[in-house]
């Protein structure tokens, strides 16, 4: 029979061996993104050729009480350096309670007004959109449709950026995606450095490798073929942009990334504004997971596709390995410290309790190293701030990632439903190509 101190050193060299293995685990699954900014840092992305053609966008904007920010949306829509006989807006007024439909109609979109109180939600108002525009127009009237939302402003060669990789053979684009008030406070900082990173560090590189990029919400362009074979828009999860990127990817679409189209959006800078839109981000995770995983795996495992294995990791909570490594040290916390051998009691808790201070601490310094790079490679691209705060946000922007702890963990029970985030902040284009 063991006795308690070989009990207590049991228990030690099995969590010596539990956070070793969950560091191996962790690195194994993430360390191809290392790659992927050695390749962003040192790799220059080739210049797509000038187009043959000036291919024929509908613009969509779904759009719920933005009274205050559309009409700027379609001003900087209006100033792109594309022939704008090839551009036509339409905005559908989602379940509006303000002049939405009225401010847009004024600045020049086609206005379609929805009201629908079950359905609810951006995937919806898509729907409903598409299925007009082809009753009104035909199924082929337009060769792509590009998706915004209303706070968005695009620069001012967005569109032609866009159309030179359309006219390569791309069918679905993304873009680089910047933030109107950066400097807001270190919540828009985190929101606006974790989209800044998405767009240098991941869809960049997965570009320039010739993988497939992921839609991220807004500013996105898909060609008619996929809307017609898709009957219009067919995702109505809470994310319904990362379902779409998922299901194209496992049906074999390689979408791409064109980093000279630059939009600008309005983020979030309250605590509650914020806990609204992650919670239904990470509820809508969860969903995507769900449905798709299967089918993820399979692209990746028979078929060896790596797109399949980079969107899984994606939409997969890599929080939680690192909380997972947390709790499963505090509760050997616990065991070893209910023990009666002082001396096991004293290791246990020295060597779990550095365990759990490492796994923060290693967490933020890998968070740190994120936001700080992006910072100083990205640093002209930040607006609406000062150089003290691009320095000092790169040291809140870990805080801001861990909050998500609480916010997965509570989307995980927590029914979750379409809440709409308001946006007042009123700038033009201008306003950023001064700055």
């Amino acid at each position: 029979m063991a006795t308690h101190g070989e009990g207590g050193l049991n228990l030690l060299s099995f969590i010596t061996n539990f956070n070793l293995a969950m560091f191996i685990l962790f690195t194994a699954l993430y360390s191809y993104q290392v790659i992927y900014v050695v390749v962003a840092l040192f790799k220059k992305p080739k210049k797509p050729a000038a187009a043959a053609k000036n291919h024929h966008f509908a613009i969509l904007i779904a759009a719920r009480n933005e009274s205050a920010v559309i009409g700027q949306l379609i001003s900087s829509i209006k100033k792109q350096k594309y022939p704008q006989d090839k551009i036509d807006i339409f905005v559908v007024a989602d379940n509006c309670t303000d002049d939405t439909a009225r401010v847009a109609e004024k600045a020049g979109a086609n206005v379609y007004e929805r009201y629908n109180k079950k359905y609810v939600g951006k995937g919806y108002a898509l729907s409903y959109a598409l299925n007009a525009i082809k009753r009104d127009y035909g199924k082929n009237a337009f060769e792509g449709y590009f998706v915004f939302d209303a706070d968005n402003l695009l620069d001012e060669n967005y569109v032609a950026e866009m159309n030179k990789l359309f006219d390569q053979g791309y069918r679905v684009l993304t873009c680089y995606r910047n933030s109107k008030n950066y400097g807001t406070n270190w919540i828009s900082a985190g929101y606006s450095l974790w989209f800044l990173r998405e767009s240098k560090y991941l869809n960049n590189p997965r570009m320039m490798l010739k993988t497939s990029c992921a839609i991220s919400g807004t500013g996105f362009l898909i060609h008619n073929d996929i809307i017609q074979k898709n009957h219009g828009w067919k995702h109505h999860l809470l994310t319904e942009d990362i379902e779409f990127s998922v299901d194209s990817i496992i049906h074999g679409e390689t979408i791409g990334y064109c980093g000279d189209a630059k939009i600008y959006d309005e983020q979030p800078c309250t605590w509650k504004q914020s806990w609204t839109q992650r919670l239904r981000w990470s509820k809508g995770f969860y969903q995507v997971l769900g449905k798709y995983t299967k089918g993820l795996l399979k692209g990746f495992a028979l078929e060896r596709r790596f797109a399949c294995y980079d969107m899984f990791i994606t939409i997969a909570p890599a929080i939680f390995v690192s909380l997972a490594s947390i709790l499963v040290n505090a509760c050997f916390l616990l065991n070893g410290m209910m023990g009666s051998n002082f001396y096991i009691q004293h290791l246990v808790f020295s060597t779990t309790t550095t365990a759990i201070l490492s796994s923060l601490f290693n967490f933020y310094i890998m968070l740190f190293l994120v936001g700080l790079i992006t910072t100083v490679t990205e640093w002209n691209e930040i607006h609406d701030t000062s150089p003290v705060k691009k320095i000092l946000y790169t040291f809140s922007f870990p805080f801001f990632i861990l909050t998500y702890i609480p916010i997965s963990i509570a989307a995980l029970f927590k029914k979750i439903g379409w809440d709409p985030i308001p946006h007042n902040i009123s700038k033009s284009i201008e306003d950023f190509e001064r700055s």
